[in-house]
């Protein structure tokens, strides 16, 4: 049975996939305080996305290759 979780952590991987978001963004749209409902805190587990940053820019979340092959896997494409 697959996790109940797991088309919310592909939806947050498609989000970054199609463009990097700044990283203050994504935990606003995507943290939450319940520890059953850890989307961001399990994608970022899961090696789905990564947080990068430039010296002298914004942080940016970003979908890693492990998390577009994941979106590839599950027919989604980024968004």
């Amino acid at each position: 049975m697959a996790d109940p979780i797991d088309p919310l952590v592909l939806d947050l991987v498609a989000w970054v996939a199609g463009e990097p978001r700044p990283y203050d963004e994504v935990l606003a749209a995507w943290r939450t305080s319940c520890p059953r409902l850890a989307v961001w805190e399990e994608a970022v587990d899961r090696g789905l996305v990564i947080r990068r940053r430039a010296p002298g820019e914004v942080p940016l979340v970003a979908a890693t290759d492990l998390g577009r092959r994941r979106l590839a896997e599950a027919g989604r494409s980024a968004g």
